[in-house]
């Protein structure tokens, strides 16, 4: 079996294979943007080759592009206003086309420094962004933020605890607690009971009414535990929470932190990236951060699994993942050539940083900075839309984050999950379903940077046109 196929062969499959996703990157608004999937149909396209025998590989790839194009939500349709997933931009999208090419791995600086390097520099770049001094900037890449999350668990664990690394959990003599708020994503609470500390170790602290962490709470719970013998950690402040684009007052939690020497860690998964636009000030004291975490698989428009730890802590990760082994070359100095694998959780290791460094190198700055611009301004031109067509926006964000309500839709939850439903099934969007303040409100968020004006008078018009239709339900 030749597992390389001739080289004719490959060009074949290879102009095939482009010539139809290029159709696909080309045109993304000729698709549906969603719908309800026959599970019977998927099977039927899933068991659609038997692997008892060879089958023709022109014949399977298409046959899996149809799949998934038959059988996905399209999210990098511009009328996609769901979670913060991107259409990738096309340097990003052909890193992976080389990373899958060439097989890169990026565990040990002596078999790729060029790619190593490369990711030193581009977590350099974005460190400064956010303020860190030059000398005192880390970190590495991760999958996703559930990953830089629990890294940053790890870390506050091993600065607070030095024997953890010998001696693991069972030498802890305080449990340690986790702050975030009632607003933080999920995987905190995740990252709690993968370390082993157990989801009683998070601590949800409550909101002010814009959903913002209230700092007098966190104060209460941080004094509260330690009278009860508990060890507070770390405090987890949210920069663009998933539900409705709240940013903590990070400054206020890094003198706390200060005062009571916790871990500051900021979850900006998906808001760090406004840090480039005018919103910037928002961050303030973002920098007095000791790690952060950031998707760039959300807001800067790259392919999935492609998340940044950052930290101002040059010696923590080789701390907390630093291992021995007789097998792996021995070129990683802490200092000047690092090896992945003694940097972060993970080993053997895609070259992740490329599919951030390309569109970069392409488009600098610069171009990231008209981009993430455009998707706010579109949020507000989407807050104005809603506003005139009688909806009433219900979450505070200067992000391109919206919930949104009706006045004939207040306190009824039933309608709006109807609703959004009703949406979704359409084919023509795709939207979901959020609670503010015990209150279910539908929830917009732009996450494409195509997305235009004219797909949002669209969007506005679609929801009139199926409110209309509920009520017609309703009343008959």
């Amino acid at each position: 079996m030749n597992f390389n196929l001739t080289a004719s062969k490959r060009q074949e499959i290879l102009t095939a294979v482009t010539n139809e996703l290029e159709t696909v990157y080309n045109n993304p608004d000729e698709v549906v943007v969603s719908k309800e999937f026959n599970v019977e149909r998927i099977h039927e396209m899933v068991n659609a080759f038997s692997f008892e025998e060879s089958n023709d590989p022109e014949e399977v790839l298409l046959h899996v592009i149809e799949g998934i194009k038959e059988h996905s939500v399209h999210i990098t349709h511009p009328s996609y206003f769901g979670l913060f997933n991107p259409r990738a931009n096309f340097p990003s999208a052909m890193a992976d086309v080389i990373n899958s090419y060439l097989n890169i791995n990026v565990a040990g600086w002596g078999h790729a420094p060029y790619a190593c390097e490369i990711e030193r520099l581009v977590i350099k770049e974005f460190g400064s962004k956010f303020g860190y001094k030059d000398d005192a900037i880390d970190g590495t890449f991760c999958t996703g933020g559930a990953e830089s999350n629990l890294t940053a668990v790890l870390c506050a664990l091993n600065r607070h605890f030095p024997a953890m690394a010998e001696d693991g959990l069972l030498g802890l003599t305080k449990k340690p607690i986790i702050y975030c708020s009632l607003e933080s994503h999920h995987s905190i609470e995740k990252a709690a009971k993968v370390v082993g500390l157990g989801k009683s170790s998070v601590r949800s602290v409550a909101v002010e009414q814009d959903l913002q962490m209230n700092i007098t709470a966190l104060i209460g719970q941080i004094e509260g535990d330690l009278e009860n013998g508990f060890h507070p950690l770390m405090v987890v402040g949210t920069a663009g929470t998933t539900g409705v684009g709240a940013i903590d007052d990070l400054l206020e939690i890094a003198e706390i932190c200060e005062k009571y020497g916790l871990w500051f860690h900021v979850d900006a998964a998906y808001g760090g990236a406004a840090i480039l636009t005018h919103l910037k000030h928002q961050f303030k004291g973002i920098e007095k951060s000791d790690s952060i975490t950031l998707d760039l698989h959300k807001w800067f428009s790259v392919p999935m699994a492609t998340s940044l730890y950052l930290t101002s802590d040059t010696s923590i990760l080789h701390k907390t993942f630093n291992v021995k082994t007789d097998y792996m070359p021995a070129d990683g100095d802490q200092v000047e050539r690092i090896d992945s694998y003694i940097h972060s959780m993970q080993w053997s290791r895609r070259f992740i940083g490329l599919k951030i460094y390309l569109p970069l190198a392409v488009f600098g700055w610069e171009g990231y900075t008209k981009t993430i611009s455009h998707q706010i301004e579109m949020g507000d031109v989407l807050r104005s839309l809603l506003e005139e067509n009688g909806w009433i926006v219900k979450n505070r964000t200067d992000l391109p984050i919206v919930c949104f309500t009706h006045p004939d839709l207040l306190e009824n939850k039933e309608m709006v999950q109807q609703l959004v439903d009703d949406l979704i099934y359409s084919g023509e969007t795709w939207l979901s379903a959020y609670p503010i303040n015990g209150e279910l409100t539908l929830r917009a968020c732009i996450t494409n940077y195509d997305t235009q004006m004219e797909d949002l008078i669209n969007f506005t018009n679609l929801l009139s046109t199926y409110k209309e239709k509920l009520d017609e339900q309703i009343c008959c």
